[in-house]
């Protein structure tokens, strides 16, 4: 980045640790699949942090968690609306779907029962479902948002279960090796920024514990590294998925499924993912705390533009915002270039399909895609909007917008030439009402008058 970047960047964030009194602050910008730019304040020990000290993640590890559940999910082994009953038997809270605890809408309670789960060993899988018997739920499954660090205990369950081995092991080897995230792991290894409290009215500091979580853990036990989390904010961002996820399936993660605010909502989430909109951007990641620590990850896709913060306090520290901002400054002093066009190869066949189409008397686009899929569009930029990818021969499946999981049928007349769009019964026709084609109701005889 141009030195002038770099320091506007660096002095946002010497301004989060100085002003809000962080014992050490690691931060950096993500572009083109890996870190563009890093920057540290404060000490860790006697010196000061880099892109290669560990801080605890907290939350972050759900997103890896869900990761795996989707993986499990596209290979076939589960649906999305399976109840959890189906594949993790026994639990008083079986009749919530996998969804459900993946987007926090399962009504489950927040916290486990008993001492405060984050700074107490943790217990196992056995004594964690046994505390659940009576009263873990508290709202009605699909009601409402109401985050639940439990359900993702509950899900690191269902991934050994589904896998034969742990959830660690599970993240190991799907997601973490190949990702080539070799300096995350559950507890600190080497370098790594101790747990710290800050004192509310005096500068003065208190180790924080940080003990293993057990059936919790799944909730928030990894540790990481500016490198290695630049790795995981690239790919929740879709650049780099590599074999471990793909767009597609990151696209539906990162899809808003509930809110977490007012009706007009700017925080929400998908599945196993934080939805933000923020200054006319829609930006996904997450956030973490752990006693002494606080993490942020968030990615713009449109841009390929993400950031991540890490530090080694408690509280006090805007995180979030601190994210934003140097996605922001990032974008205002450096910005993204679009990918130059060129032209692509595709069936040639199809663009007897494209051009104008009308569903009653309004003029629709239908434009093919470099990708192989279509876009229906109306002439004006304005109403329902869907991408559709080829299924078998004349039918096509919406994967966004108004029409998502909707089917589109191409109709053909005698002569084999396309002559109408039968999408979810509403009929389209190159020309308005073409009394030609099947439109639901017929055409007035005397036509046009």
């Amino acid at each position: 980045m141009l030195a002038s970047t770099e320091l506007a960047l660096l002095r946002r964030v010497a301004h989060e640790q100085a002003a809000c009194r962080a014992p050490s602050l690691v931060a950096a910008v993500v572009r083109d699949g890996q870190v563009a730019w890093s920057g540290a304040r404060g000490r860790v020990g006697d010196a000061r942090p880099d892109d290669d000290t560990q801080y605890r993640l907290g939350s972050i590890t759900k997103t890896m968690v869900a990761t795996a559940v989707m993986r499990l999910r596209d290979e076939g082994a589960l649906d999305l609306n399976d109840p959890l009953e189906r594949h993790l038997p026994g639990t008083a809270f079986g009749g919530a779907t996998i969804a459900q605890l993946l987007s926090h809408t399962s009504g489950l309670t927040s916290e486990s029962p008993g001492q405060w789960w984050e700074r107490t060993l943790g217990a196992d899988w056995e004594a964690l479902v046994g505390s659940l018997a009576t009263g873990a739920t508290k709202l009605r499954p699909g009601a409402k948002f109401h985050y639940s660090n439990v359900g993702y205990g509950v899900l690191g369950e269902l991934l050994a279960r589904k896998r034969g081995s742990d959830w660690l092991t599970v993240l190991r080897t799907e997601i973490l090796g190949p990702l080539g995230m070799s300096r995350t792991s559950p507890h600190p290894e080497g370098k790594h920024a101790e747990g710290l409290a800050v004192h509310p009215f005096a500068d003065l500091l208190l180790p924080e514990p940080s003990p293993d979580a057990g059936a919790m853990a799944p909730a928030g036990q990894l540790w990481s590294t500016v490198t290695d989390l630049g790795r995981w904010t690239a790919f929740l961002g879709g650049q780099g998925s590599g074999d471990v996820l793909t767009e597609e399936t990151l696209a539906e993660m990162r899809t808003m499924v509930t809110v977490d605010d007012a009706d007009n909502w700017t925080t929400g989430f998908g599945l196993g993912l934080m939805a933000l909109r923020y200054q006319g951007r829609r930006l996904t990641g997450h956030t973490g705390s752990m006693p002494g620590f606080l993490a942020c990850t968030l990615s713009d896709p449109a841009t390929g533009t993400g950031a991540l913060v890490l530090t080694n306090s408690t509280g006090g520290v805007g995180i979030t915002q601190l994210c934003l901002d140097l996605i922001t400054m990032t974008e205002e002093l450096e910005p993204s270039l679009p990918e130059e066009w060129q032209p692509s190869t595709v069936d040639t066949k199809l663009l007897e399909l494209t051009g104008l189409w009308h569903w009653g008397p309004t003029p629709y686009h239908l434009r093919l895609l470099p990708d192989g899929c279509f876009s229906l569009y109306p002439a004006d930029g304005v109403g329902r909007a869907s991408r559709f990818r080829p299924v078998e021969g004349d039918t096509w499946l919406g994967l966004d917008g108004y029409y998502a999981g909707e089917t589109l049928t191409v109709g053909r007349d005698a002569d084999g030439v396309p002559n109408h769009l039968d999408l979810a019964t509403f009929i389209f026709t190159r020309t308005p009402y073409d009394p030609a084609a099947p439109i639901p109701g017929g055409v007035d005889p005397e036509g046009w008058r």
